[in-house]
């Protein structure tokens, strides 16, 4: 049994962004300041309040007799109570013996492609340490994008404002910074968990390094790009992030309605809670897109409400319209802008972000190209995907079909 590494960042990225955000929110005291007072908080009690909710819904525990765990969430302190239970469950595993709780079925991948089915038993407490550990990646998804990415983004507006960058300041970015990269790599592994859900795989330390490097440059550059984009339209600012929302929304209930799969709802659930779930994971999913590629594909009409196929012509689609808003934003900043950048130039600036998530997409490539761990299941090459996709959207004039091959790897064809 591994030591919960991931759970216990989780919890230290959490607590020093919540900490730090309350600290420089009573720095912006003045009434000038009054409108960064308030953003600063919404961004970081917001997700504190989602984050309590997550864990509360996933653990099933609304209506259960659980005075104290419901206590801690309420006082905000429900991470920091669910990371002392797995540190308990962790170290007392072994000294006394775990009763037997369920028999599971696993394929182990071969490097040739071919898989071996295997079962072994499951402890109760190898269940609960496996339920809390998904638990946070969810909480660690949630919070970065609806708390630190958007923080990043205000304080990075403020400091371009001020025209000064102060330690707490910093330190707040920085932590956020940190939060919405690691976020984005749960999200992936929830991702590749969820569609190869009957695999037993192991991520390799290289797959890790790659996945880190995109997502640290794919977030950094789209931060940064709205960040300066907005030291100079403010509103307009406002109306690319809702524009961005809207659009990603719409596409998911448009593709919803198009199927006509309304009825599918999942394990015979009722009507208003498969309805509340579709509206949650659409808007988890639309917020994600807004500041990088969101690998959990939600599809309403499936029963489980999330594609289990790797969309290359989606992903195509996706990484061309971003890159070209992108070059749209900054170059709109370059040449309206009004503050002179002493310590590094707005040429080069503008190429090191264009550059930048121009790199980022590079490491997606060899991420899926060569270090994906289910990477043999593919019946093509992630480059071949791509390249389906480009001719996919130079033939988007004319009818379109979409098969999906025997792995889950859905490839459009014109």
């Amino acid at each position: 049994m591994k030591f919960p590494r991931s759970i216990l960042i989780s919890l230290f990225l959490y607590v020093a962004e919540t900490i730090l955000g309350l600290y420089l929110s009573s720095t912006y005291s003045t009434a000038v300041h009054r409108i960064w007072l308030y953003l600063t908080l919404l961004f970081c009690l917001l997700p504190c309040l989602l984050v309590q909710i997550c864990f509360v819904c996933f653990h099933m525990e609304f209506f259960d007799d659980r005075s104290l765990e419901h206590l801690f969430h309420l006082l905000q302190l429900g991470p920091l109570f669910r990371c002392v239970q797995v540190l308990r469950l962790y170290f007392i595993n072994g000294k006394s013996e775990d009763p037997y709780d369920t028999l599971i079925k696993r394929k182990q991948l071969s490097e040739d492609g071919g898989w071996v089915e295997v079962e072994r038993e499951v402890g109760r407490v190898d269940m609960l340490l496996s339920k809390h550990s998904s638990a946070f990646r969810w909480a660690s998804f949630i919070q970065a994008f609806f708390g630190s990415a958007p923080q990043l983004i205000l304080q990075l507006y403020i400091s371009i404002s001020q025209q000064h960058l102060s330690l707490c300041r910093c330190m707040l970015m920085s932590i956020s910074l940190l939060s919405v990269t690691y976020g984005a790599l749960q999200c992936n592994i929830l991702a590749i968990r969820i569609n190869y859900e009957d695999y037993d795989f192991t991520f390799r330390p290289a797959a890790y390094l790659c996945l880190l490097l995109w997502r640290f440059l794919e977030i950094s550059s789209r931060v940064v790009v709205l960040g300066l984009f907005s030291s100079v339209f403010k509103t307009w600012t406002l109306c690319v992030v809702a524009l961005n929302l809207l659009a990603f929304m719409l596409y998911s209930w448009i593709s919803f309605w198009k199927n006509k799969s309304s009825g599918n709802n999942k394990n015979g659930l009722s009507k208003c809670r498969t309805a509340t779930e579709r509206a949650v994971l659409n808007i988890l999913y639309s917020v994600t897109s807004i500041f990088c590629w969101c690998p959990i594909q939600v599809e309403l009409s499936e029963p489980d409400l999330i594609t289990k196929s790797n969309n290359w012509c989606r992903i195509t689609m996706y990484y061309m319209l971003r890159h070209v808003e992108n070059a749209v934003l900054i170059f709109l900043w370059y040449i309206y802008q009004t503050d002179v950048y002493s310590l590094i130039g707005s040429t080069f600036l503008v190429a090191l972000l264009l550059v930048g998530y121009t790199i980022s997409m590079l490491f997606m490539l060899i991420f899926y190209q060569f270090l994906h761990p289910c990477r043999t299941l593919f019946t093509s090459s992630f480059v071949g995907g791509l390249m389906s996709g480009l001719k996919s959207l130079c033939c988007m004039c004319k009818p379109s079909r979409a098969s999906t091959n025997e792995h889950g790897s859905e490839v459009c064809e014109p």
